[in-house]
């Protein structure tokens, strides 16, 4: 049986070869020298956003910004860029630190920028209301009106009384 301290040796050469083969990856992902590579092909080599179509229409419609100016999807994006990307209802800042063309692992691919991001507002914990259980049938009109009610209350809207 082995001790906690073996076991920290035989995964540090481990976890130092997959660091070095995420390197290598990412190297292997980039472009060559003197290349530049697209902005709507960096956001989603970088893994921003899900498929590349998506970044282009993100850049279409002026949700993605490159240094606080709206850019076209095949604008070049170079080190030290700084990338703003409205995408899922927030805004996304990320400043460029290595150039990638392929799309690489989460792991790799955060290496790939510095993200200046907000934080995420919280989720709610309350379940919205309006919401009937499965097999309930259809709403009475009743039903309807308190649903209404309660859905006014929520909003901070004086409820219609009728």
């Amino acid at each position: 049986m082995a001790s906690e301290g073996d076991e920290d040796k035989a995964s540090g050469p481990a976890e130092e070869t997959a660091a070095a083969a995420a390197e290598a990856a990412a190297v292997a992902a980039g472009p060559q020298s003197g290349e530049s590579v697209r902005v709507d092909s960096w956001i989603w080599a970088v893994r921003l956003i899900k498929t590349r179509s998506a970044g282009a229409a993100a850049c279409k419609g002026g949700h993605v910004r490159v240094n606080g100016e709206r850019v076209k999807p095949a604008h070049s994006v170079r080190v030290g860029d700084e990338v703003r990307l409205r995408h899922e209802g927030r805004e996304r800042i990320v400043v460029v630190k290595r150039l990638i063309r392929k799309r690489v692992g989460a792991p790799v691919a955060v290496q790939c920028y510095v993200d200046n991001s907000p934080p995420p507002p919280p989720r709610e914990a309350v379940a919205p209301a309006g919401i009937r259980d499965r097999g309930a049938g259809r709403p009475t009109k009743r039903d309807r009106r308190e649903l209404e009610r309660l859905r006014a209350l929520e909003q901070g809207s004086s409820p219609k009384v009728r």
